[in-house]
């Protein structure tokens, strides 16, 4: 996609900055490269995961400021050690819930596992478990030591295979099954699969439970502005000169994946979305003919890539049932509806950006899920039923939370992540 020393690509490609789970951003091989490259690429050389060491005892801590506290010590304990190794101001640290609440987060996702699967597969077929946006393998760890330890029986009936685009993070997922003897006894279970979900092509048709925690908020979207007065849409597209510099217009030729995807979500939700038009049209047009007005809406970003992962789904795991979390809000978030959060960390300090428009490489980039919208396309996709609840209820309903419970009676595994919610097929 070069004509020159310009290069071209829809908006989707931008997102080669995402974190852990894009999947794959098929949009144009030189944005590609800013998320796997071996030389300057965000998983290969700038994103690492923070892990805390020692799991928290949460009875022996005061209460959440404590427990901010602890968090801080360790934070800085682990970017020492690094440091100490190789200095580097613009690391990419991040961090989720499976690591700050080790392994009490993965226990509550192995007990949904295990229940679910007694109650409507064993013991006619075994307990298969897909994961994708692995991290570095834990929620994998966690899950089997439980169910290991739990239910022997259902132990010997499982599998559970990572499906993971990046090779660096791979072979961390094959790391931590060699780093002691209770995880090297998992190995016969476990197969890492180097791929990406979106390269998939062939069905399992056995029933199997398919987890993506987190995964959706990095997966690449399209933005898309519309006239307001004729309501037609514009699909974003970026060009990039010889400099490195971005340049953002949109053009009326909307691609296949965008124009299904508004089709199918219209249909799927009766029409009931958010859209940067809906408004009262008479006061959209006559704040038109107003002087120095934009000629075009904020903009949209529709999960086009999302979309193409429930098709994967529908296609290659008919048997499948999703357990997925995600954030349903974000702080921070650039100009738009469904905007992404674009951020970099820079001496040690977190550090947002008003646009998506970000040197390959260096910047997360964290769109919001709506779940109203995704239920939606999923089950006209799939063709399945589902639910969705807050982060905190799927916690009290599956985790032991007196195991996380401070000495104040504060839980800071219910408390935090307020602004997620989990989806389960049913």
């Amino acid at each position: 996609m070069s004509s020159g020393d310009i290069s071209y690509g829809n908006f989707r490609a931008i997102e080669g900055a995402a974190r852990k789970a894009s999947q794959g951003e098929d949009a144009d091989e030189r944005f590609c490269g800013s998320l796997y490259n071996p030389s300057y690429g965000y998983f290969s050389k700038q994103v690492v995961i923070f892990t805390p060491g020692e799991p928290f005892i949460f009875n022996d801590i005061a209460d959440e400021p404590e427990f901010h506290r602890l968090l801080g010590e360790r934070y800085t304990e682990f970017e020492d050690k690094l440091d100490l190794k190789q200095p580097n101001e613009s690391r990419q640290l991040w961090h989720t819930p499976t690591e700050l609440f080790r392994p009490y987060y993965g226990e509550s996702v192995a007990r949904y596992l295990v229940e679910n699967y007694k109650i409507s597969q064993f013991p006619y077929h075994d307990l298969i478990i897909y994961e994708m946006g692995a991290g570095n393998g834990t929620l994998m760890l966690n899950i089997l030591d439980y169910i290991r330890d739990a239910d022997p029986s259902v132990y010997q009936r499982t599998k559970y295979k990572i499906i993971e685009i990046s090779p660096n993070l791979a072979s961390m997922q094959a790391n931590q099954l060699m780093r002691n003897a209770d995880a090297r006894g998992h190995a016969s279970k476990v197969e890492i699969i180097n791929k990406s979900i979106f390269e998939w092509n062939q069905v399992v048709a056995s029933p199997c439970y398919f987890v993506a925690m987190e995964v959706f908020d990095n997966f690449a979207h399209d933005a898309i502005r519309y006239d307001p007065t004729t309501e037609e849409p514009l699909q974003g597209t970026v060009l990039i000169d010889a400099g490195g510099d971005f340049y953002e217009f949109y053009t009326p030729q909307i691609d296949p994946v965008a124009s299904r995807y508004m089709r199918v979500r219209h249909a799927a939700t009766g029409g009931k979305y958010p859209h940067p038009l809906y408004q009262n049209r008479f006061r959209r047009v006559l704040r038109g003919a107003l002087p120095f007005q934009p000629n075009l809406s904020d903009p949209e970003y529709i999960p086009t890539r999302l979309m193409q992962f429930f098709d994967v789904l529908e296609r290659y795991f008919p048997g499948h049932k999703l357990v997925t979390s995600d954030f349903h809000d974000l702080p921070d978030t650039i100009k738009g509806i469904n905007a992404p959060v674009v951020q970099t960390r820079y001496q040690r300090r977190t550090v947002p950006v008003t646009t998506a428009l970000v040197h390959q490489g260096y910047f997360d980039i964290l769109f919001p899920t709506d779940f109203n919208v995704m239920e939606s396309m999923y089950r006209a996709i799939t063709g399945k039923l589902t639910r969705v609840l807050s982060h905190e209820d799927f916690l009290r309903r599956w985790a032991y939370v007196e195991e996380t419970q401070t000495k104040s009676g504060e839980n800071p595994l219910l408390n935090w992540y307020k602004n997620a919610s989990v989806m389960t097929t049913v």
